[in-house]
Formats: C-alpha cells, structure tokens, sequence
C-alpha cells in the first residue's frame, strides 16, 4: 500500500533554524553554515505514524518571513498542515510565528499547526521563556522545542506533525 501524501510547509522568520531542521531530519546532517533559503525548498520523507501507516511528507522550507507581505499564498495553497519554526534566542521570533499562524490558519483552515520553538541547546540564552509558552499552551497551541545542532526533539516534531495532519 503506497504511503499517503501531506504537504507541511516549514513557516518562519529569517534564520530561525527552519533548513536546518529539515536537512537533519531528512538527511540526518547538520552543517554551520548558513544558508537562506530563496523562494521554496521541497524535501521529502516517509514518517511511520502509528495506527495510519507510513506518511509521505512532502516538506515546503519557505524562505523566513519577517515581512507577511512577502509570503506566497500559492505556497500555502493545498498545505496538509504548517510546522512554525521560532528561535528560542530570539524573542521577536515568536511574535513573527504567531503572525505566521494567524495568516496560515486564514489561508488554509482546519490545517493543523506546530510550533516548533528551536535552539534548545542554547536554553540558557533564551529569550522565550517557560511563561510565553505556558500562555500559548493555554491558547490551544501545540509546541515542541528542538535542537538541529544535536538533534533534539527533531524526529519528535515531525512525527507530531505527521500525526496531526493524519487524524
């Protein structure tokens, strides 16, 4: 039986950590390097979700947005869901993912959303704390924190994604 097909598109603020994250999940690397993303990269990797079979995931890294007038609708167009990448370090980087949510959520309703809070390997130097996510939790948002650099909580979130956007 062929796996079922999901795009998730990878949203967020410049450098945030979101092509990071898809090369380690997908290639299990990481690389110091930064590289911007321009325009959109797709990626894909069948996840196992447990009691729906294996999912194809078709993973959009779209360029960071700090400026929402720059995002593509017809990226967003036909997204299964939306994996919101913010940078622990940065605080204004949640602010950004929020916008990025309210604007995802407008473009495509009922697809689910991650937030995905990265550079846990840098907790001590976070900008985000305990509080900020507690009120989102207590908004309805589901969030995860994840490392690309060591890979913490990487398989974890894409898994989470894969499950939302299958039940």
């Amino acid at each position: 039986m062929a796996a079922t097909q999901k795009k998730i598109c990878m949203l967020g603020a410049f450098a945030v950590g979101k092509t990071s994250l898809v090369q380690r999940f997908v290639d299990g690397l990481f690389s110091e390097k930064y590289l911007t993303t321009v325009g959109v990269k797709i990626d894909r990797k069948v996840v196992a979700v447990e009691a729906r079979g294996d999912v194809n995931l078709i993973l959009w890294d779209l360029q960071g947005e700090d400026d929402f007038n720059n995002l593509r609708a017809t990226y967003l167009r036909g997204a299964s869901g939306h994996l919101i990448v913010a940078d622990g370090t940065r605080g204004a980087t949640l602010e950004t993912a929020i916008r990025l949510r309210d604007l995802a959520a407008e473009m495509t309703p009922g697809a689910p959303c991650l937030l995905v809070v990265n550079k846990s390997d840098l907790r001590s130097s976070w900008e985000i704390d305990d509080k900020q996510l507690s009120a989102l939790s207590e908004d309805g948002w589901c969030w995860l924190t994840t490392s690309a650099l060591n890979a913490e909580g990487v398989e974890a979130a894409f898994e989470k994604i894969a499950a939302m956007v299958t039940q």
